[in-house]
């Protein structure tokens, strides 16, 4: 259910130096946004019931901070940058002062990329050898017919306790490939890449968009963003609390703008997070906000609702003056607006809340 369309605009031919504000489409040839649904082709599970989480809550009535990427690379200056992000973290960190007593907990995502990401420049070129500019859009088509290939000295990071690419993950999300391993099981880059966009693009949601490098781990951009850090600080030491932190994106061969789940799960760590989920859900009331409202704010809240109770779901809050869209993709964030209201959500702005 929920299904609605919004209008194709064309990417960009040139490379800009900062995001413009002229409207930019990175899925223009995908049209359909997913609302709120029970068939988002995702890893769920309907018989989850984890004995053990890596959240310890102990608190008798909760109200919980949802705060979603929250970076400097969103806000001006940085390397993605909206232009009015700005203004909501000074809300942000308003709110968060005001109301330090009556917030048990916050709970924030950091959107976390290595450099040659999937869905950044370097990890694609052309005939030519040439690397794709930001806001490329890169469609299952172009991957199939070599316009856009990845490199082919990709090297992956070793991941602890873990694989980078799981096959019984993949094949919840349909079938696997034959070519997508080598006869010594090292993974066909090429092949993947086909399979990652054919998926994408199945699902009916994104097509790849190509963002400029941004979050990359250990660097200025990757960092909170200096108003709501300082606001942070001061709620811990005022209250004794901790923030909680939650990173996304580091997997270099999917896309993660819900802080719950990947766009096309590769493994366990990129699969449906019920941890998180389970957590945030003992809270009496949660409020959420961040950047960007038309997206990783957008899905990650949309992960979150579909799997709320229904009776329960004005529990939940979003701050919309302290979230902005990507500039181009306000009608994504109006959609996602009026659906949160019909599912329940309570859509209030900053200073009307009462804690």
């Amino acid at each position: 259910m929920f299904e609605t369309n919004i209008a194709s605009l064309d990417p960009p031919s040139t490379q800009p130096k900062t995001p413009p504000t002229t409207p930019l489409n990175c899925q223009s040839k995908c049209v359909k946004i997913r609302r709120i649904s029970h068939q988002s082709g995702r890893v769920h599970s309907s018989t989850h019931h984890p004995s053990t989480s890596r959240f310890n809550i102990n608190q008798s009535t909760m109200t919980t901070l949802l705060l979603i990427d929250v970076q400097k690379d969103f806000h001006p200056g940085g390397s993605l940058a909206i232009p009015t992000a700005s203004s909501d973290a000074q809300r942000t960190a308003q709110f968060i002062r005001q109301n330090a007593s009556s917030i048990h907990r916050i709970v924030a995502t950091m959107d976390s990329h290595q450099k040659l990401h999937i869905a950044h420049p370097c990890f694609w070129k052309n005939d030519k050898g040439e690397h794709p500019n930001p806001f490329t859009v890169i469609s299952n088509e172009d991957v199939v017919t070599g316009k856009w290939i990845p490199r082919s000295d990709l090297k992956f990071p070793v991941v602890p306790h873990g694989v980078m690419m799981d096959d019984a993950v993949l094949a919840t999300g349909g079938d696997v490939p034959e070519k997508l391993h080598g006869e010594a099981g090292s993974l066909d880059i090429l092949q993947w890449c086909i399979e990652y966009t054919k998926r994408l693009e199945s699902k009916g949601r994104f097509q790849l968009c190509i963002w400029p490098e941004h979050c990359l781990i250990g660097t200025e951009g990757h960092n909170v963003v200096d108003v709501v850090r300082e606001a942070m600080d001061e709620w811990s030491h005022k209250t004794g609390g901790s923030v909680e932190w939650v990173d996304k994106g580091q997997n270099l061969l999917t896309e993660m703008y819900s802080a719950l789940c990947a766009e096309v799960p590769v493994n366990k760590k990129t699969s449906f997070d019920f941890d998180l989920l389970d957590s945030l859900k003992k809270s009496d009331k949660l409020i959420a906000c961040g950047q960007a409202m038309s997206h990783c704010v957008n899905y990650t809240l949309r992960d979150i609702v579909e799997h709320w109770p229904e009776e329960e779901r004005g529990k939940i809050t979003l701050l919309k003056d302290c979230s902005s869209s990507v500039p181009g993709f306000d009608s994504a964030s109006d959609i996602f607006i009026g659906d949160m209201i019909e599912a329940g959500v309570n859509v209030e702005t900053s200073d009307s809340v009462r804690l």
